[in-house]
């Protein structure tokens, strides 16, 4: 974790003080989170809640450019480990997401910069 930028270091440390976890737990549990989030459509649909709170299926859609099945399918991850919550509203389904935490976490990486390298 010493790569890790400080503030996502500091917030990480502060998240297992506050819930009382022993490091390799807290570890085990990041990875587990960052594995499921580690796509480009899962953390889109995270940063686009964040940004507007509740959406339908539909507008993150049409707003991602995505299949709808697909779109279902992260959906489904996200909402399987709790990061998000659906309200069916009519014919519609609507998410938000329930922990701002993680957006936290994206957020300590809007200025991490990697290297570039020079062939």
């Amino acid at each position: 974790m010493e790569n890790l930028k400080p503030s996502l270091n500091k917030l990480l440390l502060e998240k297992a003080k506050k819930k009382k976890k022993e490091p390799p737990v807290l570890i085990s549990t990041v990875s587990f989170i960052l594995k499921k989030v580690a796509h480009p459509t899962r953390l889109s649909v995270i940063y686009l809640l964040e940004k507007q709170g509740q959406m339908s299926v539909n507008t993150m859609v049409e707003i991602l450019e995505c299949e709808q099945s697909l779109l279902s399918h992260h959906l489904s991850e996200l909402r399987e480990i709790g990061l998000l919550k659906a309200e069916r509203k009519g014919q519609q389904i609507f998410y938000s997401v329930t922990d701002t935490n993680l957006s936290s976490i994206l957020h300590a990486f809007e200025d991490y910069s990697l290297p570039v390298s020079n062939p």
